[in-house]
């Protein structure tokens, strides 16, 4: 943690000295533990910020608060399908966004059978849970949209661009899911989905980008009608749909 003997031994007395109920020295251990009375003062005790940074080491990368994490125990995590992407085109969709730039692409799209040619203005990345995306203006329809990199096939740097990224409303606009048990469900049931979710008094509300909207809902199984599965698959409801339906329109 780049920190030496001495300041180390520093901090740990004056913390003694300010909290003496909540760390004790173990003899046995030959090294100081919380304390009966422990309650955390300089930083928040975030489950998920912990399991974030196991499953991210998990995988082989590197967490930002990886130099807390003094006990890491073994984990597994679902294997995601690799995606196929090319350096350069990672390379030319951030040089377009940092510099403001067009981007003559080769695209693949699932409504075409062959790749078309289009000139694109990115201006930042997207994660659907699966796949990287380029979220971009697209010259020939006049539309934000978003592009999978890895159907991006080639791409090459354009002429700077007066795109203002300010103008992607459903870039910037931030819509409320509201999610709730399926009524199909039993009482027990119920109370036990609303634990996984956090929900209070039966509701969980999740903030979500409007342009990421399809993909959460998607990824949460709300994308089909909820009839079309039982009730312990479905699990849960999307309770706010008619008004997100509305906001759509």
């Amino acid at each position: 943690m780049g920190l030496s003997r001495a300041q180390a031994s520093k901090d740990l007395n004056s913390y003694i000295n300010d909290h003496p109920e909540h760390i004790i020295y173990d003899k046995t251990a030959k090294t100081y533990v919380l304390g009966p009375k422990f309650e955390e003062h300089y930083t928040a005790l975030d489950p998920s910020e912990y399991l974030d940074d196991l499953l991210s080491i998990s995988r082989g990368g590197s967490a930002p608060t990886a130099d807390w994490i003094v006990y890491q125990p073994d984990i597994l995590a679902t294997t995601v399908p690799g995606r196929g992407l090319s350096a350069l085109t990672l390379r030319n969709v951030l040089l377009a966004c940092e510099q403001g730039k067009e981007l003559q692409i080769s695209y693949q799209s699932m409504s075409s059978p062959d790749p078309e040619d289009r000139v694109i203005i990115p201006h930042a990345l997207a994660h659907d849970g699966f796949r990287w995306h380029a979220r971009a203006l697209c010259s020939k329809d006049q539309v934000f949209k978003d592009f999978v990199l890895g159907r991006i096939l080639k791409s090459t740097l354009g002429e700077q661009s007066d795109v203002d990224a300010g103008t992607d409303e459903d870039w910037h606009q931030t819509i409320t899911l509201k999610i709730a048990p399926h009524p199909g469900l039993s009482e027990n049931q119920r109370r036990i989905v609303e634990l996984d979710y956090a929900m209070q008094d039966g509701i969980a509300e999740i903030q979500v980008r409007r342009c990421l909207l399809f993909y959460n809902l998607k990824r949460l199984g709300l994308d089909v009608d909820p009839n079309s599965r039982s009730p312990n698959e479905q699990q849960i409801i999307l309770q706010n749909r008619d008004s997100l339906a509305r906001a759509e329109v």
